[in-house]
């Protein structure tokens, strides 16, 4: 009698188990198709990866395509150097010089030089603000340089599991040739993995401070006002980092449109969104108008569902 309540049990929790499997993914192929009409008049490849519903609920498209992540690396970066000072081996309070010929040209976006233009003095922490947050150009390289080389960066999240990336330039030199930015890319599922494993920190990857510097940085982002924020509700906290090619003026092509992030929703959870545009002859507007309906679309997913 006790072998046959006990075989009753199992099979009933199995059958909990594959109840709940069956509705969580019947919900997400229900947001799936949501994203797929978003997306199929557009003449772009857009490449989308989305981890919700206290992490049950996984749902990508393209999501194991390379794409080039452009200054979405500079959230990669940030947290390297983090990695550094909780080492022990950099502080965020250490001041770094940078002299007028460190500072990128004209060409390359840079607050800190349109600010700074003889160079100055900065500390680390002001730096990653700077490159996380205000997405600056000579920042970036110079944090690259604190720690040592693309490849550095690369290797940092490669020995924490995360396989599909590759960082092989910096600013300076993936700007400097249309063909270089294709070889720092990432995937749709390795960029929010990547933020999952940073947000819950489980295995304390970073010390409190740093994490909270880190994701205070993420959330001050000034970029990409028009995407995965654009048309979420005012006031709706997004942690996040944006990138950007520019148009080949020969193909008319724009490589680049991307946005990762966290989106914290009213009742205290969150979903994470990873959306990348590539290949895309839209126009600028409608690419940016590309994430910002599916971070909406996903916003509205899951405050219904947990209504």
């Amino acid at each position: 009698m006790t072998r046959i309540l006990q075989s009753v049990s199992v099979i009933f929790l199995l059958l909990i188990f594959f109840s709940n499997c069956q509705t969580s993914k019947s919900s997400t192929d229900a947001l799936r198709s949501n994203i797929q009409q978003i997306v199929s008049s557009k003449n772009a490849i857009v490449g989308v990866s989305i981890i919700g519903n206290n992490g049950k609920d996984t749902m990508s498209l393209h999501g194991d395509r390379r794409f080039p992540m452009q200054s979405v690396f500079k959230f990669h970066i940030a947290l390297a150097v983090l990695s550094e000072i909780d080492k022990g081996k950099l502080s965020l309070d250490q001041k770094i010089k940078i002299g007028k010929d460190e500072l990128l040209p004209k060409d390359f976006w840079s607050p800190l030089r349109d600010e700074n233009p003889n160079g100055g003095v900065f500390t680390i922490e002001r730096l990653i603000q700077y490159s996380v947050s205000n997405s600056d150009n000579t920042a970036c390289d110079v944090l690259i340089r604190l720690i040592g080389t693309p490849k550095t960066v690369e290797e940092y999240f490669k020995k924490n599991n995360i396989q599909d990336i590759q960082i092989t330039y910096n600013e300076e030199e993936m700007q400097s040739k249309w063909e270089n930015m294709f070889e720092n890319w990432t995937t749709p599922k390795a960029a929010s993995e990547t933020l999952k494993m940073f947000y819950e920190n489980k295995n304390n990857l970073l010390s409190k401070s740093s994490y909270d510097f880190f994701w205070k940085t993420n959330i001050e982002t000034t970029t990409g006002e028009k995407r995965i924020r654009g048309l979420l509700p005012k006031g709706t906290i997004v942690a996040h980092k944006t990138g950007w090619s520019g148009t080949n003026k020969v193909t008319g092509i724009t490589a680049a449109v991307n946005n990762i992030g966290i989106v914290f929703l009213p009742n205290g959870e969150y979903f994470i969104i990873s959306v990348f545009v590539s290949e895309s002859k839209e126009n600028f507007d409608t690419n940016e108008k590309i994430i910002a309906d599916i971070a909406k679309a996903t916003y509205d997913f899951y405050t219904t569902m947990t209504k």
